[in-house]
Protein backbone atom coordinates (compact mmCIF):
# COMPACT_ATOMS: atom_id res chain seq x y z
CA UNK A 1 0.00 0.00 0.00
CA UNK A 2 1.38 3.39 -0.95
CA UNK A 3 1.47 6.33 1.39
CA UNK A 4 0.17 8.73 -1.26
CA UNK A 5 -3.30 10.18 -0.96
CA UNK A 6 -5.82 9.28 -3.67
CA UNK A 7 -5.45 11.45 -6.74
CA UNK A 8 -7.96 14.29 -6.86
CA UNK A 9 -8.13 15.71 -10.39
CA UNK A 10 -8.35 19.45 -10.73
CA UNK A 11 -10.12 19.83 -14.05
CA UNK A 12 -13.02 18.26 -15.89
CA UNK A 13 -10.65 17.18 -18.69
CA UNK A 14 -8.36 15.32 -16.31
CA UNK A 15 -11.37 13.73 -14.60
CA UNK A 16 -12.64 12.53 -17.98
CA UNK A 17 -9.23 11.13 -18.94
CA UNK A 18 -8.90 9.33 -15.61
CA UNK A 19 -12.39 7.84 -15.91
CA UNK A 20 -11.58 6.59 -19.41
CA UNK A 21 -8.32 5.05 -18.16
CA UNK A 22 -10.14 3.30 -15.31
CA UNK A 23 -12.81 1.90 -17.61
CA UNK A 24 -10.20 0.70 -20.08
CA UNK A 25 -8.25 -0.95 -17.27
CA UNK A 26 -11.41 -2.70 -16.04
CA UNK A 27 -11.97 -4.19 -19.50
CA UNK A 28 -8.31 -5.22 -19.74
CA UNK A 29 -8.55 -7.02 -16.40
CA UNK A 30 -11.81 -8.75 -17.32
CA UNK A 31 -10.42 -9.96 -20.65
CA UNK A 32 -7.19 -11.31 -19.19
CA UNK A 33 -8.28 -12.50 -15.76
CA UNK A 34 -12.04 -13.01 -15.76
CA UNK A 35 -14.77 -11.02 -14.07
CA UNK A 36 -13.39 -11.39 -10.52
CA UNK A 37 -10.14 -9.74 -11.59
CA UNK A 38 -11.90 -6.38 -11.61
CA UNK A 39 -11.30 -4.71 -8.25
CA UNK A 40 -10.58 -1.13 -7.24
CA UNK A 41 -7.10 -2.05 -6.00
CA UNK A 42 -6.28 -4.05 -9.13
CA UNK A 43 -7.11 -1.04 -11.29
CA UNK A 44 -5.10 1.31 -9.06
CA UNK A 45 -2.13 -1.03 -9.39
CA UNK A 46 -2.54 -1.52 -13.13
CA UNK A 47 -2.62 2.23 -13.75
CA UNK A 48 0.13 2.96 -11.22
CA UNK A 49 -2.03 5.35 -9.24
CA UNK A 50 -2.48 5.70 -5.49
CA UNK A 51 -4.64 3.14 -3.70
CA UNK A 52 -8.12 4.58 -3.35
CA UNK A 53 -7.97 6.59 -6.57
CA UNK A 54 -10.36 4.31 -8.48
CA UNK A 55 -12.88 4.32 -5.63
CA UNK A 56 -12.76 8.13 -5.74
CA UNK A 57 -14.47 7.89 -9.13
CA UNK A 58 -16.49 4.70 -8.70
CA UNK A 59 -17.41 4.06 -5.09
CA UNK A 60 -18.66 0.52 -5.46
CA UNK A 61 -17.78 -2.42 -7.67
CA UNK A 62 -21.29 -2.18 -9.10
CA UNK A 63 -20.61 1.39 -10.26
CA UNK A 64 -17.30 0.24 -11.72
CA UNK A 65 -18.93 -2.58 -13.68
CA UNK A 66 -21.68 -0.30 -14.98
CA UNK A 67 -19.08 2.21 -16.16
CA UNK A 68 -17.02 -0.49 -17.90
CA UNK A 69 -20.06 -1.86 -19.73
CA UNK A 70 -21.24 1.62 -20.75
CA UNK A 71 -17.75 2.32 -22.09
CA UNK A 72 -17.77 -0.96 -24.01
CA UNK A 73 -21.12 -0.06 -25.59
CA UNK A 74 -19.93 3.44 -26.53
CA UNK A 75 -16.74 2.21 -28.19
CA UNK A 76 -18.74 -0.42 -30.08
CA UNK A 77 -21.14 2.20 -31.44
CA UNK A 78 -18.24 4.44 -32.47
CA UNK A 79 -16.48 1.58 -34.29
CA UNK A 80 -19.64 0.64 -36.18
CA UNK A 81 -20.44 4.26 -37.09
CA UNK A 82 -16.91 4.72 -38.42
CA UNK A 83 -17.19 1.61 -40.58
CA UNK A 84 -20.66 2.54 -41.83
CA UNK A 85 -19.44 6.01 -42.84
CA UNK A 86 -17.10 4.52 -45.45
CA UNK A 87 -18.99 4.45 -48.78
CA UNK A 88 -19.38 1.04 -50.41
CA UNK A 89 -19.06 0.85 -54.18
CA UNK A 90 -20.43 -2.66 -54.70
CA UNK A 91 -23.33 -2.98 -57.14
CA UNK A 92 -25.10 -5.58 -54.99
CA UNK A 93 -26.36 -4.12 -51.66
CA UNK A 94 -26.24 -7.62 -50.17
CA UNK A 95 -22.51 -7.83 -50.91
CA UNK A 96 -21.99 -4.42 -49.33
CA UNK A 97 -23.91 -5.38 -46.20
CA UNK A 98 -22.03 -8.67 -45.92
CA UNK A 99 -18.71 -6.90 -46.26
CA UNK A 100 -19.63 -4.33 -43.59
CA UNK A 101 -20.65 -7.00 -41.08
CA UNK A 102 -17.68 -9.20 -41.95
CA UNK A 103 -15.33 -6.31 -41.23
CA UNK A 104 -16.98 -5.55 -37.89
CA UNK A 105 -16.94 -9.18 -36.77
CA UNK A 106 -13.32 -9.56 -37.81
CA UNK A 107 -12.55 -6.43 -35.79
CA UNK A 108 -14.14 -8.04 -32.71
CA UNK A 109 -11.85 -11.03 -33.25
CA UNK A 110 -8.73 -8.94 -33.82
CA UNK A 111 -8.22 -5.33 -32.78
CA UNK A 112 -11.24 -5.48 -30.46
CA UNK A 113 -10.69 -9.01 -29.21
CA UNK A 114 -10.16 -7.58 -25.72
CA UNK A 115 -13.68 -6.14 -25.80
CA UNK A 116 -15.20 -9.45 -26.89
CA UNK A 117 -13.41 -11.42 -24.18
CA UNK A 118 -14.30 -8.83 -21.54
CA UNK A 119 -17.95 -8.98 -22.55
CA UNK A 120 -18.09 -12.74 -21.98
CA UNK A 121 -16.15 -12.45 -18.72
CA UNK A 122 -18.51 -9.79 -17.39
CA UNK A 123 -21.60 -11.89 -18.08
CA UNK A 124 -21.23 -13.68 -14.75
CA UNK A 125 -21.54 -10.34 -12.95
CA UNK A 126 -24.94 -9.63 -14.46
CA UNK A 127 -26.67 -12.56 -12.74
CA UNK A 128 -29.45 -11.11 -10.63
CA UNK A 129 -28.88 -7.60 -11.99
CA UNK A 130 -31.35 -6.84 -14.76
CA UNK A 131 -29.91 -3.41 -15.57
CA UNK A 132 -26.38 -4.75 -16.08
CA UNK A 133 -27.67 -7.78 -17.99
CA UNK A 134 -29.55 -5.60 -20.45
CA UNK A 135 -26.61 -3.24 -20.91
CA UNK A 136 -24.21 -6.09 -21.56
CA UNK A 137 -26.63 -7.85 -23.93
CA UNK A 138 -26.57 -4.97 -26.41
CA UNK A 139 -23.02 -3.67 -25.95
CA UNK A 140 -21.42 -5.28 -29.03
CA UNK A 141 -24.25 -5.49 -31.57
CA UNK A 142 -26.90 -2.85 -32.28
CA UNK A 143 -30.47 -3.98 -32.92
CA UNK A 144 -31.52 -0.62 -34.50
CA UNK A 145 -28.51 -0.71 -36.84
CA UNK A 146 -29.23 -4.31 -37.82
CA UNK A 147 -32.89 -3.48 -38.40
CA UNK A 148 -32.01 -0.49 -40.59
CA UNK A 149 -29.63 -2.61 -42.63
CA UNK A 150 -32.20 -5.38 -43.16
CA UNK A 151 -34.87 -2.82 -44.03
CA UNK A 152 -32.55 -1.53 -46.75
CA UNK A 153 -32.24 -5.10 -48.05
CA UNK A 154 -36.02 -5.47 -48.23
CA UNK A 155 -36.55 -7.90 -45.35
CA UNK A 156 -40.32 -8.48 -44.90
CA UNK A 157 -40.03 -8.34 -41.10
CA UNK A 158 -36.85 -6.36 -40.42
CA UNK A 159 -37.27 -6.27 -36.64
CA UNK A 160 -37.43 -10.05 -36.31
CA UNK A 161 -34.78 -10.52 -38.97
CA UNK A 162 -32.47 -8.15 -37.05
CA UNK A 163 -32.87 -10.18 -33.87
CA UNK A 164 -32.13 -13.38 -35.79
CA UNK A 165 -29.07 -11.83 -37.43
CA UNK A 166 -27.62 -10.71 -34.10
CA UNK A 167 -28.21 -14.15 -32.58
CA UNK A 168 -26.38 -15.71 -35.51
CA UNK A 169 -23.48 -13.24 -35.23
CA UNK A 170 -23.24 -13.83 -31.48
CA UNK A 171 -22.88 -17.54 -32.21
CA UNK A 172 -20.27 -17.02 -34.90
CA UNK A 173 -18.23 -14.70 -32.66
CA UNK A 174 -18.31 -17.18 -29.77
CA UNK A 175 -17.43 -20.04 -32.12
CA UNK A 176 -14.35 -18.25 -33.41
CA UNK A 177 -13.26 -17.30 -29.88
CA UNK A 178 -14.09 -20.43 -27.89
CA UNK A 179 -15.89 -23.00 -30.06
CA UNK A 180 -15.11 -25.46 -32.84
CA UNK A 181 -13.97 -22.72 -35.24
CA UNK A 182 -11.37 -21.59 -32.71
CA UNK A 183 -9.54 -24.87 -33.32
CA UNK A 184 -8.87 -23.73 -36.88
CA UNK A 185 -6.60 -21.05 -35.40
CA UNK A 186 -7.48 -18.50 -38.06
CA UNK A 187 -5.58 -15.25 -37.60
CA UNK A 188 -7.92 -12.22 -37.36
CA UNK A 189 -7.45 -9.20 -39.62
CA UNK A 190 -6.35 -11.34 -42.53
CA UNK A 191 -7.95 -12.29 -45.82
CA UNK A 192 -8.31 -15.86 -44.49
CA UNK A 193 -10.30 -14.62 -41.50
CA UNK A 194 -12.66 -12.52 -43.58
CA UNK A 195 -13.01 -15.32 -46.15
CA UNK A 196 -14.08 -17.63 -43.33
CA UNK A 197 -16.75 -15.19 -42.12
CA UNK A 198 -18.09 -13.62 -45.32
CA UNK A 199 -19.88 -16.57 -47.02
CA UNK A 200 -21.74 -17.51 -43.84
CA UNK A 201 -22.81 -13.92 -43.19
CA UNK A 202 -23.90 -13.46 -46.80
CA UNK A 203 -26.03 -16.63 -46.68
CA UNK A 204 -27.73 -15.40 -43.49
CA UNK A 205 -28.40 -11.98 -44.95
CA UNK A 206 -29.86 -13.47 -48.11
CA UNK A 207 -32.13 -15.81 -46.13
CA UNK A 208 -33.27 -13.11 -43.70
CA UNK A 209 -33.99 -10.51 -46.38
CA UNK A 210 -36.35 -12.73 -48.38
Amino acid sequence: MTGKAPDAPATSDSRSLRRDAIREAALDLAASGGNRAITHHAIDDRLGIARGSTSYYYRTRQHLLEAAIEHLAATSRAAFDTARAVPDTRDDPLDGAAELITGQLDLLLGDRRRDSLARYALAADTAGNEELRRALAVCLFSLPAAEALLTSLGAPDPEQAARDLISLLEGLLFDRLHGLRSLLEITPDTAASRDDLRPTIRRWLRALSR
